[in-house]
């Protein structure tokens, strides 16, 4: 009896014990090629997390599709952790992954998110969004899209448009979303929603117009811009969200540990800063609020690709 009193005082006092002590070794932060938007996060945050942490934090970059499978065999221990964006949801949604965002992974802060613009070739004869949708089912068979891959957040963010609003225009597809905006600065395509991510210069030298931007509330960031459900699309809303994750059953300790130091991150003005002029809006959240945007957005473009039919291999 005594001696299971014992073990048992022991394994209370030895679980805090492991959240002090943490972390003992330097911090893997596995995220996209370098160039999107995760990876400016990571490569923003981690100088600042490693003084926050007290040991080294790796910008480990790995191609999208591959994060995730490594991630949730990594120990939990907090040592390991997935800088993701919305894509992350949207793959698991549109393929057959060995991984579950929600099952596989435990949430540890959102830290921000992005608005998309909707923008149109200079030449298209519109300046607002009711303008677009109604030369859009006027000339159906004429407007096309560009995007980059199928799944990615502008092709959705463009399907959800057409379909809430009725608009008719014909996906035009490239191996990324840096090649379908240049189509669109070209003139070979007519539309785009583009991530918010540099895309102030080109409205600036009117390579493009910019219609709405795709936030529920005006974005800080695009002060001149409507909203698209202000613009005659009610309740639309799309943005792109970049969160830390963690694999499952990392203990709750050290989840908060990660969560107050990136905190201190996001808040200090070099990261701040450099985050807006990238085009995001700082958010951090707690685990759980993350957890719930996770399980929202899976939900709201789940609904999206199962009306689709989108079905990647």
């Amino acid at each position: 009896m005594i001696g299971a009193v014992v073990t048992a005082i022991a394994a209370v006092i030895s679980m805090p014990a492991h959240a002090q002590d943490y972390p003992t070794q330097p911090v893997r932060m596995l995220g996209p090629l370098a160039g999107g938007g995760s990876d400016m996060v990571m490569r923003l945050i981690a100088p600042v997390l490693r003084t926050a942490l007290g040991q080294p934090v790796i910008v480990d970059n790995r191609p999208s599709l591959l994060i995730p499978e490594v991630g949730m065999k990594a120990p939990p221990d907090g040592h390991t952790l997935l800088v993701l964006g919305s894509s992350f949801m949207i793959g698991h949604l549109i393929r057959d992954t060995p991984w579950d965002p929600v099952r596989d992974f435990a949430p540890v802060v959102l830290a921000d998110t992005a608005p998309s613009v909707l923008l149109t070739h200079p030449s298209l004869p519109v300046k607002s969004v009711k303008e677009l949708i109604a030369l859009s089912k006027a000339r159906p068979n004429d407007l096309n899209y560009a995007s980059g891959t199928p799944g990615s957040s502008p092709h959705l963010a463009t399907e959800l448009f057409k379909n809430v609003s009725g608009a008719k225009m014909t996906l035009v597809a490239y191996k990324s979303n840096g090649h379908a905006m240049l189509s669109l600065i070209g003139g070979e395509t007519h539309v785009m929603f583009k991530d918010s991510a540099g895309v102030d210069q080109f409205i600036k030298a009117r390579s493009v117009r910019a219609l709405a931007v795709t936030t529920a509330a005006p974005s800080p960031l695009f002060p001149d811009l409507p909203t698209l459900a202000a613009s005659g699309v009610p309740g639309y809303e799309a943005v792109t969200i970049f969160g830390l994750l963690a694999p499952a059953n990392t203990p709750r300790a050290i989840i908060d540990t990660l969560n107050g130091a990136v905190r201190k991150a996001m808040s200090a003005p070099e990261v701040a800063d450099n985050l807006k002029a990238l085009g995001a809006d700082v958010v951090v959240s707690a685990p759980e609020e993350f957890g719930r945007v996770v399980e929202a957005e899976i939900k709201r473009w789940g609904e999206l690709v199962q009306a689709l039919k989108l079905k990647v291999d």
